[in-house]
């Protein structure tokens, strides 16, 4: 036995409970002699699954995914391409498949697994939502392209909602807040307690939102919400569930659905109850795509996310990022990935060859491997590997033959794909879609309370006009107050007469007195 037979004899011949991988390939030694194995208890310490495209980083997905049912243990992963359905059935066993497997000393036997169907949309699965609260202000700022100013706003938003105890369950409820916030009343709220908001950025705001909903996104804000515990159901047989969630039907929006992958780990993190190491996860979680999240990440975003796999261990949460190189993923949270699976880099141009330093230095040193050498060297389904040991430490790096998948490599028929679909149990539960009293209600009854309120303080005003008025009335003197015609003219003539007597005295007087003083 070489060197390095022994070595990896040594590194991964322990007894504890755990998948295997795959076989460690070593000259000196036949391929199926050198099994590489991760520990069941290891799972939860993450991983990270990296390889140039078309070099099997899916179908190492596939193994794990299967290795993690036989165990069981549920997992969840996200089908990009949309051929992962396949694990709904067994792999026919042609003579590539047999032949890989006698290679690694095993005899090929395919196997189907239990699966569930998930969409975003639903209709390739069940239908997955989160609420507009749940999902919070950092990720939906992600899925919506905010600047940090349009963040701080949107953030400001939540926190008005929450202080008011306004439900944001779907964006209907967030478009009727932001209008009440921008309204006369809103305003003077805002001011009082959060300082203003500017009017143009509430209207990028708005912007962005009509976009996400003209591409149909807005279908996954609302209820009724995933509940945690439907991940994580074992099949009657003891074997772990596999969801599956297809992303064949969004894949033009990315930033989407990773977006929405990354809220499933919080609310995973947020709900579960602590329960420290145990001898195998309650669930593990495929991140495919990975680098889709962290492209354009604020750094509230980062700092989330790094927050999550850090902490989510605790709850009894595995999660593997798969991605083509690691430096798609921030460094914080690589820090976290414990387990490393590395397929083929391609080195044809001076970036990539930049790229093959970094991921090669990111191995624990080896005295059997050069490991960027070896990088270059891989073939399809190989991998450079360095898994945990029972003890958590870093194991020695193994150049790997992974395991064929004994389920189908090929996406179900389009038949059985719709009939699995329509008779799960799962797509009747998350169906229909529940509108509840959320903010619009709320807001839109505190519209129409005030403008009853309005039209009350109208009458009331019109009344009590109504009430002076017949007031003023009372206070004036008792009797007629207007002549009739026939006295205005009696009086007229009266008048006129009367005028007429006294000049005629007058006259008469003055010449009496004039005649005497002659």
């Amino acid at each position: 036995m070489s060197d390095l037979s022994e070595t990896l004899s040594a590194a991964y011949g322990f007894d504890a409970p755990s998948l295997e991988l795959g076989h460690a390939i070593d000259e000196g030694a036949p391929l199926g002699s050198l099994p590489v194995r991760l520990p069941l208890k290891m799972l939860n310490r993450h991983g990270l699954i990296a390889g140039a495209t078309g070099t099997g980083k899916t179908r190492t997905l596939q193994v794990l995914a299967e290795e993690c049912s036989r165990n069981g243990i549920p997992v969840f992963v996200s089908d990009v391409k949309g051929d992962l359905s396949g694990m709904a059935i067994a792999a026919e066993a042609g003579p590539k498949l047999v032949e890989r497997m006698q290679k690694v000393g095993r005899e090929f036997k395919p196997e189907s697994f239990p699966t569930e169907l998930f969409s975003l949309t639903g209709e390739k699965g069940a239908q997955l939502r989160a609420t507009v609260s749940s999902f919070g202000p950092i990720l939906l700022g992600k899925v919506l392209d905010l600047t940090d100013t349009q963040q701080s706003i949107l953030s400001l938003v939540f926190k008005y909602a929450d202080d008011k105890e306004l439900p944001l369950l779907d964006f209907k409820d967030l478009r009727e807040t932001l209008n009440h916030l921008t309204s006369d009343e809103g305003k003077k709220e805002l001011k009082a307690s959060y300082g203003g908001i500017s009017p143009a950025s509430v209207g990028v705001l708005f912007r962005k939102m009509v976009e996400l909903e003209q591409q149909g996104a807005d279908r996954f804000f609302g209820e009724p919400e995933l509940d945690p515990a439907d991940m994580m159901r074992l099949a009657p047989d003891g074997r772990g569930m596999i969801n599956i969630l297809t992303l064949s039907d969004v894949q033009e929006k990315p930033r989407l659905y990773s977006t929405f992958l990354m809220w499933m780990l919080g609310r995973l993190y947020y709900d579960l109850p602590e329960v420290g190491d145990l001898d195998k996860p309650k669930l593990v979680f495929f991140f495919d795509e990975a680098h889709q999240l962290f492209d354009d990440a604020s750094s509230a975003l980062v700092e989330y996310i790094e927050q999550v796999a850090r902490l989510i261990r605790s709850k009894g949460i595995g999660v593997f990022f798969v991605t083509q190189t690691p430096k798609d993923v921030d460094e914080d949270v690589l820090a976290q990935l414990g387990n490393r699976i590395q397929h083929a880099v391609r080195v044809l141009t001076p970036k990539e060859a930049r790229n093959l330093k970094a991921t090669a230095s990111t191995f624990p040193p080896s005295s059997h491997y050069d490991v960027a050498e070896s990088l270059k060297s891989l073939g399809i389904g190989e991998a450079l590997v360095s898994l945990l040991t029972p003890k958590g430490a870093p194991n020695e790096v193994a150049v790997t033959q992974i395991v064929a998948p004994t389920s189908s490599m090929a996406p179900l028929d389009p038949n059985d794909y719709d009939q699995r679909v329509a008779s799960s149990a799962m797509s009747a539960k998350y169906r229909v879609p529940i509108d509840r009293h959320s903010a619009h209600e709320i807001l839109q009854q505190k519209l129409a309370d005030a403008k009853v309120a309005e039209r009350e303080r109208e009458l009331e005003k019109r009344e009590q006009e109504l009430r002076e008025r017949e007031e003023r009335a009372k206070k004036k003197p008792a009797g007629r107050t207007r002549m009739s015609t026939t006295e205005r003219i009696t009086g007229n003539v009266l008048n006129q007469a009367a005028r007429s007597v006294t000049s005629y005295v007058l006259r008469e007087l003055m010449g009496v007195l004039g005649g005497r003083r002659r």
